[in-house]
């Protein structure tokens, strides 16, 4: 099975291909796989405290696969950009398993905190290859849906987490590592057989042409979606105590609310995507969601201010509207990025996103500890709206986002610049655009998107 090939499709991108959903589900498992062990491990806490170990302990143990993931992510970024997202992925997580497997016959806090930095740290291959997967497998007019739908694995591994592990680690917490070693394997195996590379720009065009970072656009897109991080963390990480402490609600029934949010989060991750791809425009629809955040966000802290009974209400909605951008993010990063540098990039971009993110509960806990609830989710509102004034207006890639194809087409498609025209009304694109000087096959440089 080869990569999809850069034909000369109506909206200049790559000719739609049915095996790029093949690829996109195999990369979604494997997202999937990797996301139950580098956040599910929460889950394990009451089994390790079983096994003697203090709540501290426990904490710590389950924080180390994130601790893994933030120190490898860009290095596995840049080994997607040089071999391809196929063995990246299939590599980090062929690696991880073995280790989860070892993890679960070790004995000893310190030893099993090595297995899991060691297991995260593989398993970070997963965030930034399958991402570039779907640059390359699919046209500009379906990679908002195809990001959103990549950008639900880490919901989706939680809920796999939270339903296998407390029933596994019944039998201890050695097969609840088991089961999750195993998982990661099976999902390798499944990339190895099912995916393939899409095309690629040849190196000597990518290393000419410079790197993407020497324009601050990036950077701009890096900090305006590690703003958004911090609400979405101050509210999702404290919204069972808010429910159980100031709202009187059961365990059970806050959790079976926050389950719902979830599966709103991920809803609103394809709603997003998919406005972004009818609009033609990824910056447009997160500086606005961005903003909305901003006002549910002081809606929310003046519904807890006052005691309003409403303030539940105003908790669900925010906490749906925070995780919205998230695929936007991504999606923008990598088709401004290009094929030759999407993967650094996507892998910096998570890096800069978790290191934040890492900080957030404990800083929260102690406004929150402070001045409560009202404080806390007052003190963010000003975020968003820094994050909506950071996107960039207008994505304009550099040449070195550019990938030329046997027909002189780009593998990126029309928002990532290709040599396409778009309707200004639609977005869509309606032609290839010949010019003079170098950049792709036949002397022709790709048109900037306007």
């Amino acid at each position: 099975m080869r990569g999809p090939r850069d034909t000369a499709a109506a909206d200049g991108g790559p000719a739609p291909d049915r095996r790029r959903w093949v690829v996109l589900a195999v990369g979604m498992l494997a997202m999937t796989a990797g996301c139950a062990f580098q956040f599910g491990l929460p889950y394990l806490i009451p089994a390790l405290r079983d096994e003697g170990l203090s709540l501290g302990r426990a904490g710590l143990l389950a924080a180390c696969p994130t601790v893994g993931l933030v120190l490898t992510l860009a290095a596995w970024g840049s080994a997607a950009d040089r071999w391809g997202e196929r063995w990246v992925l299939a590599g980090g997580l062929g690696l991880a398993g073995p280790v989860l497997l070892a993890a679960s016959a070790v004995r000893g806090t310190t030893a099993l905190g090595a297995c899991f930095v060691l297991a995260g740290a593989a398993g970070a291959s997963a965030h930034a290859s399958s991402g570039r997967l779907i640059l390359g497998w699919f046209p500009a007019r379906e990679r908002g849906v195809a990001m959103g739908l990549r950008q639900t694995s880490l919901p989706l591994g939680m809920a796999v987490a939270a339903v296998l592990l407390p029933r596994t680690a019944a039998h201890g917490p050695g097969t609840a590592l088991a089961v999750l070693g195993a998982m990661s394997v099976t999902a390798a195996l499944l990339v190895v057989v099912a995916v393939r590379d899409p095309a690629r720009p040849a190196r000597d065009a990518v290393e000419r042409a410079g790197s993407p970072y020497r324009t601050p656009v990036l950077w701009r897109l890096h900090g305006a979606a590690t703003l958004l991080v911090v609400p979405q963390f101050v509210v999702a990480a404290f919204a069972l105590v808010l429910l159980v402490d100031e709202r009187g609600w059961a365990p059970s029934t806050a959790g079976a609310l926050l389950a719902c949010v979830q599966v709103g989060g991920a809803g609103a991750r394809l709603a997003s995507g998919r406005w972004s791809d009818v609009v033609g425009s990824r910056t447009g629809p997160m500086r606005v969601l961005a903003l909305v955040t901003a006002g549910a966000l002081a809606a929310l802290t003046v519904c807890v201010l006052t005691g309003s009974p409403v303030a539940t209400v105003a908790l669900a909605v925010t906490g749906v509207l925070t995780v919205s951008t998230n695929g936007l993010s991504f999606t923008a990063v990598a088709e401004y990025a290009g094929a030759g540098w999407a993967g650094r990039a996507l892998g910096i971009h998570t890096t800069v996103q978790n290191a934040l993110a890492a900080c957030v509960p404990p800083l929260a806990a102690q406004l929150i500890g402070a001045g409560g609830f009202g404080l806390a989710y007052g003190l963010t509102v000003a975020l968003p709206l820094l994050a909506a004034a950071l996107v960039p207006a207008e994505l304009r890639p550099p040449d070195a986002v550019r990938a030329g194809g046997p027909t002189g087409g780009s593998v990126l498609g029309p928002v990532a610049g290709a040599a396409t025209v778009t309707d200004a009304g639609t977005g869509a694109g309606v032609g290839p655009v010949a010019g003079a000087g170098p950049g792709l096959p036949g002397g022709r440089r790709p048109a900037r998107r306007t």
